[in-house]
């Protein structure tokens, strides 16, 4: 079943009006995105290759965990959603809402294709968690290829090569927000 997401008016506030995600694509509706950046106690940050399967920036690296509000969510459930759906480690890991920490929003507009315009309001968070190793996180095959820790100098090198996705703002928040601890 495909899910279903609250479609928001262009100042973010709901509009009591549901719709099918692919549906609210086409029509180019504004909906709520969660951005999430895992760091661990080296201050890396856990990035995930997208699948090459996905319909948009396949194969590119993206930020640690990132999704769709679905109706009747809040972002920080969505966040805890995502990351358990997308990243989870193999034995005992869970996170608890409190342990977000909300950074800024911001709304964006892309067309991705002739039937995919993102209208898209993001809420961005940082997670810290330490003691996370590469070999115990498992990924959701379908939506993620790979993920790896990096530092703020490959991060860079990164971005500078258009291996990542666009994300300006975000990165700039977690850089900063990374000098600043």
């Amino acid at each position: 079943m495909e899910e279903l997401i609250d479609v928001l008016d262009e100042n973010g506030i709901k509009t009591g009006e549901i719709l099918p995600r692919r549906e609210v694509h086409k029509k180019g509706l504004w909906h709520r995105i969660i951005v999430i950046a895992i760091i661990n106690e080296k201050n890396q940050i856990l990035m995930q290759q997208r699948s090459f399967n996905k319909d948009k920036s396949a194969g590119l690296w993206d930020i640690s965990v990132t999704g769709h509000i679905t109706t009747g969510q809040d972002s920080l459930a969505a966040a805890k959603r995502e990351i358990n759906e997308e990243v989870s480690v193999n034995i005992g890991y869970s996170v608890d809402i409190k342990e977000f920490r909300y950074m800024f929003s911001y709304r964006k507009e892309e067309r991705v294709n002739e039937n995919h315009m993102d209208r898209q309001f993001f809420d961005f968070f940082i997670l810290r968690k330490n003691d996370l190793k590469i070999e115990e996180i498992k990924v959701q095959e379908s939506e993620v290829e790979q993920v790896k820790f990096v530092d703020i100098s490959e991060l860079n090198h990164m971005i500078e090569n258009n291996e990542i996705v666009e994300r300006t703002s975000v990165y700039q928040e977690l850089m900063s927000y990374l000098f600043r601890v």
